[in-house]
């Protein structure tokens, strides 16, 4: 796929906010400082379309970018991020839930996990969340440049195993890397194969 434009069409506090269900939607969360911001503006060639920032918890709202004029790319609060407090940490929990429950036009979520860092309770509790519900995920590991090529098999080496300790088989998994754009290709190759679903279905 060749993202010929990416533009910012709203920020929504809830999911009724949210633009006309009447394109796919392809939503981004991870934790805090995972990359998320930086990996979205990597895969649309645009430095500046999604907010980076040195400090979490930049991103509050439901975010809606249009690519292509074809489909939304959406851009989710972080989570854990330890300085809110745990009101607001509520409030965004709910906003999310009724976002993931209830928008018909999402068609995937990318679930970034950063690639240096052992298994953490909070990504799997949400990746158990989705399993439960029955809702269509990707794990996207993140930020691989920083690490060797034999420690970066290692740690997904361990978080398969991890995976498998509760699921029969293993959700789909793409490798990226926003300063190299190591799966990017992968991921966009996904989104291209799954929005004809979405227009199918819709008739």
């Amino acid at each position: 796929m060749i993202i010929k434009t990416a533009n910012f069409v709203k920020s929504s506090a809830k999911y009724e906010q949210c633009p006309e269900m009447n394109m796919p939607e392809f939503a981004f969360i991870g934790r805090s400082n995972v990359g998320k911001s930086s990996l979205i503006n990597a895969i649309t060639n645009h430095k500046k379309l999604a907010k980076t920032s040195g400090t979490p918890g930049k991103t509050q709202l439901i975010n809606h970018f249009i690519i292509n004029e074809e489909w939304y790319l959406v851009d989710l609060p972080g989570y854990g991020f330890a300085k809110i407090s745990k009101k607001m940490r509520a409030e965004w929990k709910v906003m999310i839930d009724n976002y993931l429950y209830n928008r018909e036009s999402l068609m995937n979520t990318f679930i970034l996990v950063d690639s240096r860092i052992k298994p953490q309770k909070l990504d799997l509790d949400l990746i158990t969340s989705y399993g439960e519900k029955n809702l269509p995920f990707t794990i996207v590991f993140t930020k691989t440049d920083k690490l060797k090529d034999n420690i970066l098999a290692k740690n997904i080496a361990e978080y398969k195993r991890t995976l498998l300790e509760q699921w029969e088989e293993l959700p789909h998994i793409i490798i990226t890397s926003a300063i190299d754009k190591r799966g990017t290709e992968e991921l966009l190759g996904y989104i291209e194969e799954s929005i004809p679903i979405f227009f199918k279905d819709e008739h």
